[in-house]
Formats: C-alpha cells, sequence, structure tokens
C-alpha cells in the first residue's frame, strides 16, 4: 500500500515495540490502515514462527491481533475527535485487556489477514474486535480494551 500506516505516525520514542514498532529491526513491524470504518493488516508469517510443522504458533497470532488492535485503537481515538492521519502526533495505545480465541489452525505458508471493527470509542479507553483469518477462513478472533498509554511509560 502507498499510503502510511496508523504505526507510521507513532513518535519515534514510542516505535520499538516488537508487535508493530517500526524502529524494532527485528519484530514483525505489522502495518495497519483504515479500509472504509473497518481496518486492516495483512502479514506473511516465516518459518520462524512455526509451532508444529506447517502451522503458526499462537503467540504470534495473539501479538498480530493485539498490536493491530492497538494501531486500530490510536486511529480511531484520532478519527473520534475529527483530526486526520499525520495532522499531529498519534495517540499511543497500550493493551488493558486481550482475549484471544483459537478457532482453526493457522497455516505458515499462506498470508494472515487482519479485520478490526471499533466497538467503543472513550476518552481514554478503545475497545476493538479482531478476525484473523488465512486462506479465506477465520482462523481466530480476539477482544482488546486499549488503554491510553501512561505518561510514566514514555522515555521523556
Amino acid at each position: 500500500m502507498a499510503e502510511k500506516a496508523f504505526q507510521d505516525y507513532y513518535p519515534d520514542d514510542v516505535s520499538h515495540c516488537y508487535g508493530c514498532g517500526r524502529l524494532n529491526e527485528v519484530g514483525h513491524r505489522i502495518k495497519s490502515y483504515w479500509d472504509g470504518d473497518e481496518t486492516v493488516c495483512t502479514y506473511q508469517p516465516q518459518p520462524c514462527h512455526t509451532a508444529i510443522p506447517g502451522y503458526v504458533y499462537g503467540g504470534l497470532i495473539a501479538s498480530l491481533i493485539d498490536c493491530h488492535s492497538t494501531g486500530t485503537a490510536a486511529a480511531a481515538a484520532h478519527r473520534a475527535e475529527g483530526r486526520e492521519l499525520g495532522t499531529e502526533p498519534l495517540p499511543r495505545f497500550v493493551t488493558g485487556a486481550l482475549n484471544v480465541k483459537y478457532l482453526k489452525p493457522t497455516p505458515i505458508d499462506a498470508p494472515i489477514h487482519l479485520r478490526s471493527q471499533i466497538e467503543e470509542v472513550k476518552k481514554r479507553k478503545v475497545v476493538v474486535t479482531t478476525e484473523l483469518s488465512s486462506n479465506g477462513e477465520v482462523r481466530a478472533t480476539g477482544e482488546v480494551v486499549a488503554v491510553m498509554m501512561p505518561e510514566s511509560m514514555t522515555a521523556g
């Protein structure tokens, strides 16, 4: 995609997350985008993400749902305030709660697609539900309660 992802708008001092940090050279570096009122992300698992030969380990699935959902929360909060991406720094959200349901094994040799819906937006909290699919089948679902990152977590 030519457009910038939500994660590309995070300030440098909070762009090191293993799942979504653009400055983490060894992380997943996921990229999330608007698709109407929903958000999407595509990720290609690598051989190091193996649980059982041919299948992705559950930690990757949880990590993708988590980081795509917190990115979605940041973009949704920004949008709810009437701001467009790039007009001000994107607020940073962290995980307050994560609930993942594993429905079917996820193959490692096909892209993983995430699609999220925003269920609730409050000043410091956003609830996001996400479906993770591969080869046209939903493999896992998740709900994330994302909360505004506390100031105590910033490097300053």
